[in-house]
């Protein structure tokens, strides 16, 4: 019973780290989402209800005029580049060649340190050009994503205030 109960008590502070956390986000993302939303006046006197049919109704019609529906995950428009290199690897692997040319030339600790530092730069460069193109890509897809999200707002809007809504 004695070890139910050590055990009971080492798992809750594991679950606060990882529940803690996660609360916190969600709460985070749900107030800069909510905070992202205009504001939609009825400036004819429209009721609530008449005011949320007309809300789904804009979104069902942004939604097509757009191709972008903002209640959808967003998804890639590109698969994420690879990532490449890496210093330890690039090292290992020029140590590893290095030491076969160095055993033809007969000293292959001297190639194999030779190998591994080279390696070591090589792959340290291609680890920095794959961040880079991996900070690329995510732009790319944040700003495909702006680009949509822009559109259908702005779709959304001209339909609300068609329907006699003031949207800020």
């Amino acid at each position: 019973m004695n070890k139910k109960r050590s055990n009971r008590h080492m798992l809750l502070p594991a679950l606060r780290l990882l529940v803690v956390p996660a609360v916190a986000a969600a709460v985070l993302a749900g107030s800069v989402a909510e905070a992202a939303e205009p504001y939609v006046y009825p400036k004819q006197g429209q009721s609530k209800d008449q005011m949320e049919k007309d809300k789904y109704s804009c979104y069902q019609w942004a939604k097509g005029e757009s191709g972008f529906d903002p209640m959808k995950a967003p998804t890639a428009t590109a698969a994420a580049p690879t990532k490449k290199g890496g210093a330890v690897r690039g090292a290992a692997g020029g140590a590893a060649l290095g030491a076969a040319v160095g055993a033809i030339a007969g000293d292959a600790g001297k190639g194999a340190a030779i190998g591994a530092a080279s390696g070591g730069i090589v792959g340290g460069v291609r680890k920095r050009r794959s961040e880079s193109e991996q900070e690329a890509y995510q732009q790319q897809q944040s700003a495909s994503y702006d680009k949509g999200r822009g559109e259908y707002d702005r779709a959304w809007s001209a339909c609300l205030e068609g329907k006699g809504y003031t949207v800020k």
